[in-house]
């Protein structure tokens, strides 16, 4: 990685006295952090040109931003998407069960797993998963012990953020849409965690609007992506309601060059069916936090080169 990051301008990310460092414990502390840019539209080769998906972004050599845009105005991802929908019979929410149920679980469980057999960008998006990870457990330790915390993992996946959290001492509600992800993450809880005096976590097959109970932390990772704004609001609002203290997120943000890059995504869908993906601006999430009486206490960055992801942490106001 220390190659990759040396190919590409840094950026500095200027983060307030509130805020944490997206990096490793080694530099959290720093007011100033340094983290890689995404390749310039100028400088990228057809080598970093990999099959996408809701979080690989392509990016395309020559030509100007203009040019790009020309270019952008007579695709219709929004076609592509309906006809997903229609093969599955249902919108988003059954694209997104259908997808990490099959060809999607394949390919994230290699992703998020240790196997070498992974392409350059796979790699980098396991990077970028692993600092989230990382981040959203800085987030929840700042405050003490997790030890009888009671945290719900809103769309857990894999279970690597679960795992993490049993271990030390969390009681873990764990849920995804995919009950291919869910036995896999039962799978590894067990191997992980098993023999010790670890409290299991309670893994169960829902999507997050069936979700219910209260917790003292809610997080949910990665998962806004599969939500379009005017459903994320609502979904932000649903998931604050079951927090009692704080509410951690992550999303990919929402901004011109981000936008940009994604719509070249939908230009090389690749061979697999991916799902729909959906970016939103910190600005937006924030104001559906307010709505409900909550506000961002705590906020980072975390970039590689094909992975993007802004983290918040949430209170009530």
């Amino acid at each position: 990685m220390a190659h990759a990051s040396s190919l590409f301008a840094p950026i500095s990310l200027h983060l307030a006295s509130s805020a944490f460092s997206p990096l490793s414990a080694k530099t959290r502390f720093s007011r100033f952090v340094t983290v890689a840019a995404i390749p310039p539209l100028s400088t990228a080769t057809p080598m970093d040109l990999p099959p996408l998906d809701e979080t690989t972004i392509a990016v395309i050599g020559g030509g100007s931003v203009a040019a790009l845009a020309a270019v952008l105005s007579f695709t219709d991802p929004e076609r592509r998407r309906k006809l997903q929908a229609v093969e599955v019979g249902g919108g988003d929410k059954e694209v997104v069960r259908e997808y990490f149920n099959n060809s999607g679980f394949q390919r994230w469980r290699k992703i998020y797993g240790e196997t070498d057999d992974v392409n350059r960008v796979q790699r980098d998006i396991r990077l970028g998963h692993a600092k989230t990870v990382e981040n959203t457990m800085v987030m929840l330790k700042e405050e003490g012990s997790l030890q009888g915390v009671t945290v719900c993992d809103a769309g857990c996946g894999l279970g690597s953020l679960s795992i993490p959290l049993a271990r030390e001492g969390a009681i873990v509600s764990a849920s995804d849409i995919s009950a291919a992800m869910v036995s896999e993450a039962e799978k590894q809880a067990k191997e992980q965690l098993g023999g010790g005096d670890v409290v299991m976590p309670n893994f169960m097959v829902k999507d997050l609007e069936s979700l219910d109970g209260k917790y003292d932390t809610v997080v949910c990772l990665d998962v806004l992506i599969h939500y379009p704004q005017s459903k994320a609001d609502g979904m932000i609002a649903h998931l604050a309601s079951l927090a009692e203290n704080r509410l951690i997120l992550s999303f990919a943000p929402k901004t011109f060059y981000y936008d940009l890059l994604k719509r070249v995504g939908e230009l090389f869908p690749g061979p697999s069916k991916a799902t729909r993906a959906y970016l939103h601006s910190e600005a937006e999430v924030e104001r559906a936090l307010k709505k409900v009486g909550w506000r961002i206490r705590k906020r980072g960055l975390i970039t590689t080169q094909f992975y993007f992801a802004r983290l918040v942490e949430a209170v009530p106001a």
